[in-house]
């Protein structure tokens, strides 16, 4: 495996975290709201 290759894997594995970690973010704020609007009825 070529030096590039490692570089262009590890970019899109790390681009792939940062999605991962939105996603875990989002739902994260999603259930906090519901939360709070169920607890607010």
């Amino acid at each position: 495996m070529t030096p590039e290759d490692e570089t262009e894997l590890k970019r899109r594995r790390t681009s792939r975290n940062y999605a991962l970690g939105g996603l875990l973010v989002f739902f994260v704020i999603l259930f906090y709201a519901i939360t709070i609007v169920r607890i607010g009825e």
